[in-house]
């Protein structure tokens, strides 16, 4: 896949790059925007803690990763499957020539990975939460980073796979570093920043009590971004970003019990292309 679009983004940029002059420069204050599209996900180690009646416990250095959908026709061309993906959406308004606000949603997906041996220190009884729930012995007892396998039949499965939703406002900025002679196909480097609120929706077993949970406003997360967008058109164009950022769960909902619940940090990288349309004023000076 990187090869591929390195071999993509090259022929673009000579292509533009045949083409390009400098005498007019592009103006798009006032120009809205929207985009659609599609991401991959990589997440760092984190540490989970769960507390609830009878426990308070956390897991160190759990791995995760994403969870792609193979590409279908039956899915990615499907307007009701459209969302079932790892996708991105954004609508933006640019308020100068080279700034835009924008708001949008990064539909990624975390799974914790099944089976692994983990750290854990903390205080798990032989009875936890309301109504009660029978504890396997093996993980009974008070941990000082002790190793433990994770099983997820009696221990956790945790996954926020519908999704990792990272819902926030981006302010970037874009710079034409090329221009066809028609001023019309183009090529921008863009970088911002964003900030904005975790809704995941989480499907978690501990102790082999819980549910695929309704979604809820879990924390916050800050990001950093750059990226290429490519002008097709007056009205279309191409963008691909790399982001990465950090987030902070502060309610995340396990078993499906109000008195049950987890926190995490999650340092996440994203890569993303999407198709967008842009309308309003869409001029050179």
């Amino acid at each position: 896949m990187y090869k591929l679009f390195t071999a993509f983004l090259a022929t673009i940029l000579f292509i533009f790059s045949s083409s390009a002059q400098d005498k007019k420069p592009y103006s798009r204050k006032g120009e809205y925007f929207f985009f659609w599209g599609y991401n991959r996900s990589e997440y760092a180690n984190s540490d989970i803690r769960f507390k609830g009646i009878g426990y308070d416990f956390t897991l160190y250095n759990a791995t995760a990763k994403d969870l792609p959908i193979a590409f279908s026709p039956g899915v990615y061309f499907d307007i009701t499957k459209l969302s079932i993906p790892q996708y991105n959406i954004r609508y933006g308004y640019f308020f100068s020539d080279h700034w835009s606000i924008s708001i949008g949603s990064d539909h990624m997906k975390y799974v914790m990975d099944d089976n692994q041996t983990l750290e854990v220190s903390g205080h798990i009884s032989a009875q936890v939460s309301d109504p009660a729930i029978v504890v396997n012995p093996e993980y009974v007892g008070d941990f000082n980073h002790t190793p433990k396998l994770v099983r997820p039949e009696d221990f956790l499965h945790y996954e926020h796979t519908d999704g990792f939703n990272y819902l926030h406002v981006e302010l970037d900025r874009y710079d034409r570093i090329w221009k066809a002679k028609n001023n019309i196909q183009g090529v921008d480097w863009l970088v911002g920043v964003g900030a904005g609120t975790l809704i995941p929706r989480t499907d978690s077993h501990l102790f082999s009590i819980g549910r695929n949970n309704h979604f809820n406003f879990a924390g916050y997360g800050v990001s950093l971004k750059t990226g290429l967008r490519f002008d097709l058109s007056r009205r279309f164009f191409l963008q691909t970003d790399v982001k990465g950022g950090f987030t902070r769960l502060n309610h995340v909902h396990t078993t499906g019990r109000d008195s049950d619940s987890a926190q995490q940090s999650i340092w996440f990288g994203e890569f993303y292309g999407a198709l967008g349309y842009k309308f309003g004023k869409n001029r050179v000076k």
